[in-house]
């Protein structure tokens, strides 16, 4: 039975593979432990202070990701024996904004790679039955239309709340291009939605699959 199991979802990955989403859909990639990390999350078996833990592992592996899709520029610095050393260092002018509430699960694994971040939130509440998005809370940095912005939201099922919340910042002067959506699940129809709303933008996920963990902001903040 497991066998059997186990051969499906192996199926339905590699199904999901074959979906063209666009040259900035970027979906990080599988290996072991990040299958055991996403499986852990998905087990409605799994007891909360477990699955803060592997949530919270899995959220800076897409963070740390995140970061690595920011410009860079040539910098060089003297080591501690006197030796020139060529590296890279960040281009100042990035930014957080994480969609409320289960988007508030990443913030602290980005303050934990950029210690001095801004962040802002943006609260947008979807309708049960017809999945329309509205917005009620916006708060950003007053310069947020001259920075880069790392948009944080763990799940996405129908992308409804993710159009809204873009097209928030884009009423705020973000550039299109200067967003990096943070993403932990999506489904092959909301990731066909969202990138083609916005293909400039880059959306940066571990797994796409055609059932997402809705119960992943419950669980986390323990409101389950």
């Amino acid at each position: 039975m497991t066998k059997v199991n186990f051969d499906k979802s192996a199926i339905i990955s590699k199904q999901c593979k074959t979906f063209d989403f666009g040259h900035n859909f970027k979906l990080l990639p599988t290996n072991d432990l990040i299958k055991e990390l996403q499986t852990v999350i998905r087990d409605k078996n799994t007891y909360r202070s477990d699955f803060v833990f592997n949530a919270d592992r899995l959220i800076r592996l897409i963070v740390e990701e995140g970061l690595n899709q920011l410009p860079y520029e040539p910098h060089q610095v003297i080591t501690p024996t006197d030796e020139v050393y060529y590296g890279l260092k960040f281009i100042k002018g990035n930014c957080g904004v994480s969609i409320v509430r289960s988007g508030e699960a990443m913030e602290q694994g980005l303050r934990d790679c950029c210690r001095s971040i801004r962040i802002g939130k943006i609260l947008v509440q979807s309708d049960e039955d017809t999945h329309e998005a509205r917005v009620l809370y916006a708060k950003f940095p007053v310069d947020i239309s001259e920075r880069r912005v790392l948009l944080m939201y763990p799940i996405m099922s129908t992308g409804n709340t993710v159009v809204k919340a873009v097209k928030v910042l884009k009423d705020h002067g973000v550039k299109e291009h200067n967003i990096i959506l943070l993403n932990l699940f999506c489904t092959p129809s909301a990731a066909t939605l969202v990138t083609k709303a916005f293909p400039s933008m880059i959306v940066l996920t571990s797994e796409v699959h055609p059932v997402a963990p809705n119960h992943f902001g419950q669980k986390y903040f323990g409101t389950d």
